[in-house]
């Protein structure tokens, strides 16, 4: 009986304090304490992210980092550098890390670049700029930024290679082709 009486005492807690024991934290949220605890101190609410500062410079994350100049393309401004990969033909493009959001991003870009740009998937958001003219004979791929959202579907983000780096993982991850080097006249 008395154990009858203890396990309603609970459930009856449970349902008045709203919460439900959870075993697992679900993707995107935080696990709930089992036993309601004191309440702490409301923080104020973090004040909506603003987009970047129009020509503010990024930070390169090492002496390998490309810069605006080298690629030709403005960074996001708090934009980290991930890697760079041969794309052939004489191309390389660079991937960076933000912080950002993806539609936050997108509007940065919009504005730098002064393109519309193209939506090329719905799922996982990603979205293109194409910015110069494409050769076939000459490049693997069109000159531009390619920006993707990483934390569709409940991901926790494109993982930080760096160990250790912060952040751990990256929300949104930015794709910058340049134009190849222009190769010399040939007579």
């Amino acid at each position: 009986m008395m154990l009858t009486v203890a396990a309603s005492a609970v459930v009856m807690a449970s349902s008045v304090l709203g919460q439900t024991p959870q075993p697992f934290p679900r993707p995107g949220t935080t696990q709930q304490p089992t036993r309601p605890a004191a309440p702490a101190p409301q923080a104020p609410a973090p004040a909506p992210q603003a987009p970047a500062p129009v020509g503010a410079a990024a930070t390169p994350a090492g002496p390998n980092a490309p810069t605006e100049a080298s690629l030709g393309f403005p960074i996001y401004p708090t934009a980290q550098f991930i890697a760079s990969y041969d794309a052939g033909r004489g191309q390389r493009y660079y991937i960076f890390g933000a912080t950002a959001s993806y539609a936050d991003l997108v509007l940065y870009y919009r504005a730098q670049l002064k393109e519309r740009g193209n939506q090329v998937f719905e799922q996982p958001p990603t979205h293109m700029f194409e910015v110069g003219r494409f050769r076939d004979e000459t490049m693997a791929f069109p000159p531009g930024v390619t920006i993707k959202d990483w934390t569709w579907g409940g991901s926790q983000g494109y993982p930080n290679p760096r160990l250790g780096g912060e952040p751990a993982r990256f929300p949104t991850i930015i794709m910058i082709v340049p134009a190849p080097p222009a190769a010399p006249n040939q007579r």
